[in-house]
């Protein structure tokens, strides 16, 4: 027993003395042996590529390897293997689920900093051509990102490779991006990734460069007037009114210019822009129900201003669009419960005038109240079944539950006043 304690005793002096002596250097110079057999035979020796890959990552947690251009350059070289192994597994995999996502990211990162740092001519052409690799996994990259749609990651893969090519044409190195019609294409797949990535500063540039030379793609002007628009309007709807000039069918540009439009409450505008969105989707029901809504709110405008004539004219232009809506979707409850607003609005907008007749205890005065409270009755019974139909389609709506209470109390029906009250409790109102 005593024998065999002294033998572990010598195994862990001797593994403790080896992991002193591999110093930074030492583990880069392993690394690269085991890189140089996996290049041999990857299929056999994929254990040389990990055993690689840890041995460097050990080594770069020192000073010393973060100062040395070879050390950059063997990372590289490591995570460009990496990158290549992920292709090779996706080919044969479809399914594959990437294990070093990062690799082609990390590898351009390690040879841009071997080229920064080399004082050898030797470090700078070793670099080089590591990244003329390294490009092609960036691309490769930025599209399998993206068709996942991870938008982040493929925006930042396309703006490394476009980066990176800038700097391998000006050093007269090789780029697989050989013109500059296929450079315009990663850089509107990077803004676009930006864009829905949640980077939409970062991706701002690559669409104004898109823009400056005309780009062929409505979404450019969309996305450049929906981000300037959040600092500068007027800019912003520079690019709308640019898009719109250039692609006058586009609905992506046609519904960010309606909703400007919704947003600025320019409402006479927007009924032609809308119009000519049911043209192009006659079967979109929101664009229905948002033209009836403009027309709603036209309509009471009229009506508080006094123009009778119009305001009858609008309101039978909201009614009309909303039941239009009800054509193509019998369930919507947007249409439903605005009908039922419709009709409510309406019989409300009596109550200031009844309110004045009720003071007149003449025989014209009741008269008058006596007509005009049984319009207003009948606008709010009118309102009640689509009011009803929108509580079985969305019961958890209290705008119509708070509308039904109303009604009901105006028809003193006490026990559904009741009803609607605890029902309107229950959801918190």
């Amino acid at each position: 027993m005593k024998k065999l304690l002294i033998a572990f005793m010598s195994l862990f002096l001797i593994v403790g003395t080896m992991s002193a002596q591999d110093g930074p250097k030492k583990m880069l110079k392993k690394a690269s042996k085991n890189l140089s057999k996996y290049y041999q035979n990857p299929a056999e020796n994929e254990a040389k590529l990990t055993e690689a890959l840890s041995l460097v990552k050990t080594a770069f947690e020192s000073d010393e390897a973060k100062a040395n251009p070879e050390a950059w350059n063997t990372k590289g070289k490591i995570y460009n293997e990496l990158a290549n192994a992920e292709v090779k597994a996706t080919l044969l995999d479809p399914t594959y689920v990437a294990k070093h996502p990062e690799a082609a990211q990390t590898a351009y990162e390690s040879f841009s900093k071997g080229m920064e740092l080399g004082t050898k001519k030797g470090h700078k052409k070793d670099a080089l051509k590591g990244l003329e690799e390294t490009i092609g996994h960036l691309i490769n990259s930025a599209i399998s990102t993206y068709n996942s749609k991870d938008y982040e990651g493929a925006f930042n893969s396309y703006k490394s490779a476009l980066a990176l090519d800038k700097v391998l044409t000006s050093n007269k190195a090789k780029s697989p991006i050989l013109d500059d019609a296929q450079r315009q294409e990663y850089t509107f797949y990077g803004a676009v990734s930006g864009y829905y990535g949640d980077k939409k500063s970062e991706a701002t540039p690559l669409f104004m460069e898109l823009a400056d030379v005309g780009y062929d793609h409505a979404l450019v002007y969309e996305a450049l007037f929906t981000i300037k628009s959040e600092t500068n309007a007027e800019e912003g709807l520079k690019y709308l009114e640019m898009g719109r000039t250039k692609y006058p069918d586009d609905t992506g540009l046609l519904f960010a210019e309606i909703n400007h439009y919704l947003k600025s409450g320019q409402l006479e505008i927007l009924t032609d822009k809308l119009k000519i969105a049911i043209e192009k989707e006659p079967n979109n029901v929101t664009v229905y129900n948002t033209l009836g809504n403009v027309y709603d709110q036209l309509y009471q405008t009229e009506d508080k201003a006094g123009n009778t004539a119009k305001s009858k004219e609008y309101f039978d232009l909201a009614y009309d669009y909303y039941n239009q809506a009800l054509v193509i979707d019998d369930k919507n409850f947007d249409a439903t419960y605005s009908i039922g607003a419709l009709y409510y609005n309406k019989a409300a907008s009596y109550t200031d005038k009844i309110n004045e007749l009720s003071n007149d205890f003449s025989a014209a005065g009741t008269k008058k109240y006596d007509a005009m409270k049984l319009e207003m009755d009948g606008q709010f019974a009118k309102a009640k079944p689509y009011f009803i139909t929108a509580e079985q389609l969305n019961s958890k709506d209290g705008n119509a539950l708070i509308a039904l209470k109303e009604i009901y109390a105006r028809a003193n029906e006490f026990e559904k006043v009741k009803e609607y009250k605890a029902k309107i409790e229950a959801l918190g109102k």
